[in-house]
């Protein structure tokens, strides 16, 4: 199976490795999370498990179908529940809890999550366009130029980058390493940035 958790983004720090050099890191706090729905093929379609992130407030209100499908985990009802796909068989059931320690330092893993918003971005900003001279009245410094031609198609082509929203979309950052796993603290740092904003949920697989 493919060991996975669901974690918090604290924030980024640095460390360093054997020889000296700086190494930038992202420290997670990570689980303990517990299955709460263990969904199979036969049942589902498919092979996964339903994971509950364990913190320190419950969700407010919880809805009475919320409450049943958390019943038979026996966790409180928790606002972050996600989902990982599972190969084959595994010992893991609902009300059982996984922690960081899955993660062994040195090994990789693949996180993913919802990245920054920025808002409304131009071409230059959004997909790096060149953009034109900025001298002699050339009145043509970041703008888009053509979008498409008249008589042929006489439309705009379908995924021509423009300017648009940027960001605020699921990302997935793979082949990420393991720097140290703690236990004891929940806590698990990876070398090299993870996306979205300091507090921002994220879901760390195994590579």
């Amino acid at each position: 199976m493919r060991d996975g958790l669901i974690g918090k983004k604290i924030g980024m720090t640095q460390g360093y490795d054997a020889a000296g050099n700086a190494i930038p890191l992202t420290v997670i706090q990570a689980g303990p999370c517990t299955v709460v729905q263990r969904k199979t093929a036969k049942r589902d379609g498919y092979e996964a498990l339903q994971l509950a992130l364990i913190e320190d407030r419950p969700a407010k209100k919880p809805t009475k179908a919320q409450q049943g499908h958390y019943l038979k985990s026996g966790a409180p009802v928790m606002k972050i529940l996600r989902e990982i796909r599972i190969e084959g068989e595994t010992p893991l059931k609902e009300g059982d809890q996984i922690f960081v320690d899955v993660f062994q330092a040195g090994e990789k893993v693949a996180v993913t999550g919802t990245s920054k918003g920025k808002g409304f971005a131009g071409v230059v900003k959004r997909h790096h366009f060149a953009g034109g001279g900025g001298s002699h009245g050339s009145m043509f410094h970041r703008a888009p130029g053509s979008i498409g031609a008249s008589s042929y198609p006489s439309r705009v082509i379908k995924g021509l980058r423009m300017g648009g929203r940027m960001g605020n979309d699921r990302v997935t950052v793979r082949n990420l390493i393991v720097f140290e796993a703690d236990k004891a603290n929940n806590i698990l740092v990876v070398k090299g940035p993870v996306p979205g904003p300091n507090g921002a949920y994220v879901l760390i697989r195994k590579a």
